[in-house]
């Protein structure tokens, strides 16, 4: 262990000791203060530098040792996904070496919040393929069909996909079915990008594609299925990224809606949710796979096992869109040299009638049904159970505030009979006090009444012998 008395040092000059420097001598006080401040130094040194050879220890252990997050995202392999974290993982077919997803979520769309999206790893997204030009050296061997048959071919690649933008959102049920360039005996032409409405609940689809084989470029067109199948790599944009389909999955009956991917029309949906993709830029405009310039994407399993899987041809509208591109020269390379005068259409476009969904999806629809009736029954249970709680609650509230009335009525007549009891008692006692008072009264009345009659009987005796005198005195003089 390092001596911790090598990190102190003391001051240059003269020896210190307890009596000074030169001998000198110093007080007693002044002498035990500083021989324990250094004793004190010491030990604050060697404790301190116990604590930070220990705290270095630490960090050095755990930066050898990467966090369990950071060694699951070396490990997995570059394409993987998290299939709980992205709904739309479930657009891909299950493969027998990697967890099957579900056919589809019953649940509704996940939450994803604005923090959680940036925090989210690169690895909860399928990356984009490899969309690198170099022609392969087994390319004369390779099968960009894998096994199925060109539609029909061309001696030469089409052109570089245009940049367009998507219609709005026409509804509830319409699934987003990007543009592509087909081939006429005029060259090639564009038909436009269309929202379609689903055949059946839970109905994908994939787009077509151009692969070159056998010195040649054929069209392997699209199909509808249960999953997103192979479509050569090609980046198409809204959600079809060149694996898989990221603009949305289906949900509870309903298709959640991606606003990332699709154009909402800036109004609020209530089958959306927002999942941006990590790391996604849309770059290349390669419309093909193989040959000269072409894509070099394979086919992944899951890819291989939805084409492999029953699927629908496209429907009777969709065909009606293609043949009208076909019949307007505006929509040939050959005259817009590669900016069509119609992008995407305008109308979205209505499902056939009767189209039947593969075997394992109708059970799945089946069972999302019953789930669906289930959970129904119990919400309409629900709502009654609490319709008769609110019922219950109405008529006990009612019965209180009749029983606070009657008991307040009641109070009110035992108030007035009382007060009108004391009003009573009250004016008997009155009555009671007053009769004393008019009997008292009625006894002086009379007395009042005598006394000035026994005055004005005197007065009216004495009155005539006053008058008589005068007389008297007169007839005096006479004599």
């Amino acid at each position: 262990m390092i001596e911790a008395r090598a990190f102190f040092r003391p001051p240059a000059g003269p020896p210190l000791t307890p009596f000074g420097q030169n001998g000198t001598a110093l007080p007693r006080l002044t002498r035990i203060f500083s021989i324990r401040l250094e004793n004190e130094m010491i030990r604050m040194l060697r404790f301190g530098t116990v604590s930070l050879l220990f705290l270095a220890a630490v960090v050095f252990i755990a930066g050898c040792h990467p966090a369990p997050a950071t060694v699951a995202a070396d490990n997995a392999q570059p394409g993987t996904q998290a299939q709980s974290s992205d709904p739309a993982s479930a657009n891909l077919a299950p493969t027998s070496g990697a967890q099957a997803p579900q056919p589809y979520s019953t649940q509704a769309p996940l939450a994803y919040s604005a923090q959680a999206q940036q925090t989210s790893s690169a690895q909860e997204n399928p990356p984009p393929p490899d969309q690198s030009n170099p022609q392969p050296s087994d390319q004369g061997s390779y099968d960009p069909g894998y096994g199925e048959q060109p539609q029909y071919t061309a001696a030469q690649p089409p052109p570089p996909l245009p940049d367009y933008d998507q219609p709005p959102y026409p509804g509830d049920g319409y699934l987003w079915t990007p543009g592509y360039w087909a081939w006429g005996q005029q060259g090639y032409y564009w038909v436009p990008g269309a929202w379609v409405q689903a055949p059946y609940e839970g109905a994908l689809w994939t787009p077509g594609y151009w692969g070159y084989r056998n010195h040649g470029y054929g069209f392997f067109p699209g199909y509808w299925g249960q999953y997103v199948g192979y479509y050569g790599g090609v980046d198409y944009g809204f959600g079809y990224i060149g694996l898989g389909y990221q603009g949305g999955y289906w949900g509870g009956g309903h298709f959640m809606y991606n606003r990332s991917f699709n154009n909402m029309g800036g109004s609020s949906v209530q089958y959306s949710y927002d999942r941006p993709m990590n790391n996604y830029q849309r770059g290349s405009r390669v419309s093909y796979n193989g040959g000269s310039g072409g894509l070099t994407v394979r086919a992944r399993p899951a890819e291989l096992a939805a084409l492999h899987l029953q699927h629908t041809a496209p429907m009777r509208a969709q065909i009606d869109n293609q043949r009208a591109a076909s019949t307007n020269r505006a929509q040939f390379a050959s005259v817009n040299r590669g900016r069509p005068a119609t992008m995407a259409a305008a109308r979205p476009l209505a499902a056939d009638r009767n189209v039947r969904a593969p075997a394992a999806l109708r059970a799945t629809n089946q069972s999302v049904a019953q789930q669906q009736q289930r959970q129904a029954t119990q919400t309409q249970q629900r709502q009654q159970q609490q319709q008769r709680q609110a019922t219950q609650t109405q008529q006990r509230q009612a019965t209180q505030t009749q029983q606070r009335q009657q008991q307040q009525q009641r109070q009110a007549t035992q108030t007035e009979q009382r007060q009108a009891t004391q009003t009573q008692q009250r004016q008997q006692q009155q009555q009671r006090q007053a009769a004393p008072e008019r009997q008292q009264q009625r006894q002086a009345a009379p007395q009042r009444q005598a006394a000035p009659q026994r005055q004005a009987a005197p007065q009216r005796q004495a009155a005539p012998q006053h008058q008589a005198a005068p007389q008297h005195e007169e007839a005096r003089p006479k004599h």
